[in-house]
């Protein structure tokens, strides 16, 4: 319940990260609804959530792999990567 509530306080700062640091050809309104979940939800971690960067990758991109298309593994990875390297700049 934290993380959902968590990702709507933040949604707009999520919205940009997502935007920012996804996919120009994706923008967060053209992604499947599986990979925008764990995406916006993973971003929530990594930037307030109190878990390990690496843990919220692995466990995204593994819920992308077992929910999501063949090719969302690596694109939900893309955009947390590089999140995770500047998080302290979105909070």
């Amino acid at each position: 319940m934290q993380i959902v509530r968590g990702v709507v306080e933040h949604w707009a700062a999520i919205n940009d990260a997502l935007q920012t640091y996804g996919s120009s050809d994706w923008p967060p309104e053209r992604m499947p609804a599986v990979d925008r979940a764990l995406l916006r939800s993973a971003t929530w971690e990594l930037v307030w959530g109190d878990v390990d960067s690496p843990v919220v990758i692995t466990e995204a991109v593994r819920l992308a792999q077992e929910l999501s298309t063949d090719s969302s593994p690596k694109f939900v990875n893309g955009p947390l990567d590089k999140i995770a390297g500047v998080k302290q700049s979105l909070v």
